[in-house]
């Protein structure tokens, strides 16, 4: 499906913006059906000067679930095989930094130690980025923003997570080590990402047999795509290990016998939630001016927005209508649509908010090669796996100048991170 190209060169026609998305007045979600009329938000009107980001390479390891495949790799381990292959993809040119979003590695900044890993050399610098989940999409945008500004001509930017490896962390003094940092000051809410994702199927009515049915849908779709050949080309061998360690058949009948994992009574399961996992990816930004003829993604606009803190898998909504509306698109017009899936859940109530239906009419333009309930959730890596499988889905496959992808990302501590982009030839 393509789309009419965003932007022109001075003189051209722009967008009218009929048809947008614009963000709620409030950031908490409405209850299903009842979503309030949105607010203003301009399309952002930018004149193309040479120097928009265009991501022209993407890699991604194989994901393994932790403590299995990729249980010995550190995270910078994990990082520098995507990072050395990215660079070989684009050879000859010189890389000016390398920016990578991680949640849980020991610190020392990862994205350092995994460019000198890499061999990408001492003059390279390196910048690590968390926004938790959000953080691999995070750095993608980072790094949009510095070719934009015309202070790189050559970031390498992504995400790693070793979950396996992650350090055990403690408070000076205190008897046990804790599982994360808080996500926000005393006095607000700041649920564990399980109990978020009860709350939000609650708030938008997602029932257990859809979120069951679309954690099925995302295991067999991840299967075919396998079997099909469609993610050979976006992967980096890691470990002796080619593909990724997760997908499995799946059946409604098997889900439904599973208890409530976080919520007694609850509609949230270990089926229909992504496994903790190992990973990494990264992708090549460089100017439009210097593209030199490759084909790629040109990265149109970003949104990084704040929700309810005691409703984060909302996230996405607020920043991909921000993202349509700065661009003047609907969400009709974008082809290909990638949404990390933390949960069944989440993902169910994000995309119906939005207009879409994944396990309808849409599901060939939401996440249809599968998610992250059934590859596995990296969570520093996960927003810049999203954008890899964009790549893949309309880079590699021969999409037409101008077709639309757009992915998103939820945070916890209630955040959303989401980024539009449009195919160049």
């Amino acid at each position: 499906m393509a789309a009419t190209p965003i932007g022109a060169p001075a003189g051209g026609d722009q967008p009218t913006g009929a048809g947008i998305h614009r963000e709620p007045t409030s950031d908490r979600p409405p209850a299903a059906g009842t979503d309030r009329e949105p607010t203003s938000d301009r399309p952002t009107r930018r004149r193309l000067t040479g120097d928009e980001p265009v991501i022209v390479a993407a890699r991604r390891t194989p994901i393994g679930t932790a403590g299995h495949a990729f249980k010995n790799l550190t995270v910078d381990l994990l990082a520098a095989p995507v990072i050395e292959a990215v660079a070989r993809d684009v050879a000859g040119r010189q890389v000016d930094d390398v920016v990578l979003g991680n949640c849980m590695g020991p610190g020392g900044n990862v994205a350092r130690v995994a460019a000198l890993a890499a061999g990408l050399g001492h003059a390279v610098p390196g910048v690590t980025v968390d926004r938790q989940c959000g953080s691999g999409l995070a750095a993608i945008l980072l790094a949009g923003q510095a070719v934009r500004a015309g202070e790189a001509d050559l970031v390498i930017a992504g995400g790693a997570e070793s979950a396996s490896t992650a350090p055990l962390r403690t408070h000076r003094g205190a008897a046990e080590p804790y599982g994360r940092a808080p996500f926000t000051p005393a006095g607000h809410p700041d649920p564990d990402m399980g109990p978020a994702a009860e709350a939000l199927a609650a708030a938008r009515g997602v029932t257990r047999e859809r979120q069951d049915a679309y954690a099925c849908r995302s295991h067999a779709a991840a299967l075919a795509a396998r079997e099909a050949g469609r993610f050979a080309e976006e992967i980096v061998p890691v470990g002796g290990r080619g593909d990724d360690q997760r997908p499995r058949p799946l059946r409604p009948s098997s889900l439904a016998r599973l208890p409530a994992a976080f919520v007694a009574g609850g509609t949230v399961t270990a089926g229909n939630s992504s496994p903790v996992s190992d990973g990494a990816a990264a992708v090549a930004i460089v100017p439009e001016r210097l593209r030199a003829g490759l084909p790629g993604m040109r990265l149109v606009a970003g949104s990084v927005v704040g929700c309810d803190p005691e409703l984060p898998g909302w996230g996405p909504v607020p920043a991909v209508r921000r993202v349509l509306a700065r661009s003047g698109v609907d969400v009709a017009g974008v082809a290909a649509v990638e949404v990390v899936e933390a949960f069944a859940a989440q993902v169910l109530a994000v995309t119906e908010a939005l207009g879409l239906d994944p396990l309808g009419a849409d599901g060939e333009r939401v996440c249809p090669d599968g998610g992250a309930l059934a590859l596995g959730h990296p969570w520093g890596a996960t927003g810049a796996v999203v954008v890899t499988r964009l790549f893949t889905r309309l880079v590699r496959a021969g999409a037409p100048q101008g077709t639309l992808g757009l992915a998103a990302a939820a945070v916890g501590g209630g955040l959303g991170v989401a980024a539009l982009f449009e195919v160049v030839r």
